[in-house]
């Protein structure tokens, strides 16, 4: 048998401690170098450029070019309104009719003065005739007929006078039927049978719908794109997949004071089919100056001290670089690249300040608009 010394202990002790700690160091060390191997799973976009301008929408409604109130042009009690909301009329269609008595009472009064002015007439120069045939006798006097021509000649003016206000009071007689100077649609009733109504109040009012236009409120802060819109369309709820070409007609001078925007008009020049009165519309103006932009996600930008920057993955290699670039906009959910990177360069889009110089990054799924 082997014998132990006081001199071998100590050495085969120190033997079997190296033997314990020495897998253990192992063990660390290879934990070590797998986490310094970590890869990050990372999720791209490719950067792809195009050239186009940006649109700002703007929320509308489709009215009509004219629309106008119609009322009497004498005062009286209306008699009837046969016309309602949303009745379509035509020219010359009754729209009201007052009552018509006291009118014709008129008239009356001013036939019979008509009458008198003319028996007046007649009398004076009968009168003014036979004392011409006494020219030639002594009791004929200058004076005399001169006055009596002058009587004669008032009364003539009388007659005319007369005739006129018959002529007023035929046409107030007239005035007590309102007709539509031209056809469309009756949007508003302003008074109702029995109301005493004066000359020139609105009795409805009506709009000429063969020719609409789109009111759109614009916020202070959109004026200038508004002015500066080399193209602008209008598109309807009710057909979204269509855009027609409006023109700006009118920009309000002042805001309005309860919701402080300004009340554009546009001109439609292409008649929508479907397009009527009160409809929804979506004003898109696109702005003139054109630029290549690549649209990314807004997840995708990093702050590189006070520079906006992204993280380029190189799928090869797996690593990753930062680039500052240069923002031409941005959006709600998205931002508009000008510069600092190229087409199909593949880009962060989550996760980006969880990255570090250095990492390796392996690609998560298919890359947007490539293949697998």
């Amino acid at each position: 048998m082997a014998r132990f010394t006081l001199q071998t202990l100590p050495a085969a002790r120190l033997l079997a401690g190296a033997l314990i700690v020495l897998p253990l160091l192992a063990a660390c060390s290879e934990e070590k170098k797998e986490h310094a191997e970590e890869v990050r799973p990372v999720r791209v976009q490719p950067v792809a450029f195009e050239t186009g301008r940006e649109t700002l929408k703007l929320a509308g409604t489709l009215a009509p070019r004219l629309e106008a109130p119609l009322a009497f042009q004498v005062t009286g009690k209306l008699a009837s309104r046969p016309v309602e909301i949303g009745t379509r009329i035509v020219p010359g269609q009754v729209i009201g009719k007052l009552e018509p008595e006291d009118f014709a009472l008129q008239l009356r009064r001013a036939q019979a003065q008509v009458a008198s002015s003319e028996a007046d007439l007649a009398r004076l120069q009968a009168d003014l005739k036979r004392y011409e045939a006494l020219k030639t006798s002594m009791v004929f006097t200058q004076a005399t007929y001169d006055q009596r021509a002058a009587a004669a000649a008032v009364a003539q003016q009388t007659l005319i006078g007369a005739r006129s206000q018959v002529a007023i009071a035929e046409r107030q007689m007239g005035y007590t039927t309102l007709t539509a100077d031209h056809g469309g649609v009756v949007t508003a009733v302003l008074a109702e049978p029995g109301q005493v109504v004066a000359a020139g109040q609105a009795i409805v009012r009506v709009a000429r719908d063969e020719e609409l236009e789109v009111s759109v409120p614009i916020p202070e802060n959109r004026l200038a794109e508004a002015r500066a819109a080399q193209d602008a369309r209008v598109s309807l709820w009710a057909e979204p997949e269509k855009a027609y070409r409006v023109q700006l007609r009118e920009l309000a001078a002042s805001a309005d004071p309860q919701t402080r925007t300004y009340l554009a008009k546009y001109t439609l020049l292409d008649r929508p089919q479907g397009g009527k009165m009160g409809m929804t519309a979506t004003l898109m103006l696109a702005k003139g100056d054109a630029q290549a932009v690549a649209a990314l996600p807004l997840s995708s930008l990093f702050q590189q001290g006070d520079k906006p920057a992204v993280w380029v993955v190189d799928a090869a290699k797996g690593a990753v670089t930062l680039k500052p670039v240069t923002v031409a906009a941005y959006h709600q959910d998205a931002v508009l690249l000008a510069g600092g990177v190229k087409d199909g360069e593949l880009v962060v889009t989550a996760g980006v300040h969880r990255i570090d110089p250095g990492i390796k990054v392996r690609i998560l799924g298919a890359v947007p608009g490539k293949g697998q």
